[in-house]
């Protein structure tokens, strides 16, 4: 069925539904399951960073590797090893990079992330993900 398994999170309830659906998916094809949060680099400005965008930064960091942590160690309780992989940049674009550098044949990614505000800020990143994917996608809805 798949071989490996990309999952999309932001920490938001739609993605924490995508990642244990992955899990799910992961258990029955036998396959390798590697989860990804992107830090939005979007949402950090370009221009010279001072110490408020590096604290900015390091939040959502820290988010980001608290979360992964977290539904790691619930997949190993499921008896499955996710791989955790931390990036920043263009969330749509940095997914599908990092699918295509892993060789997935799968990405599981929520209908939604976090917030209205994101959506309208930095766009639908399954939507991107869709649109632009070179394998298979499932979107996960609520």
């Amino acid at each position: 069925m798949f071989t490996k398994i990309l999952v999309a999170i932001d920490g938001s309830d739609i993605s924490k539904s995508a990642f244990y659906k992955a899990i799910e998916l992961a258990k029955l094809s036998k396959a390798e399951l590697h989860a990804i949060y992107v830090i939005e680099s979007g949402m950090i400005s370009p221009g010279p960073v001072d110490t408020s965008w590096e604290l900015i930064y390091q939040r959502f960091e820290k988010e980001g590797r608290d979360i992964m942590a977290e539904l790691v160690e619930d997949a190993a309780k499921k008896g499955l090893k996710a791989t955790p992989h931390l990036e920043a940049g263009h969330a749509g674009d940095t997914i599908l990079e990092k699918a295509a550098e892993l060789e997935c044949d799968l990405i599981v990614v929520g209908s939604r992330g976090k917030s209205k505000l994101d959506r309208l800020l930095i766009g639908s990143v399954s939507s991107h993900i869709v649109n632009y994917a070179k394998t298979n996608t499932l979107i996960i809805k609520k």
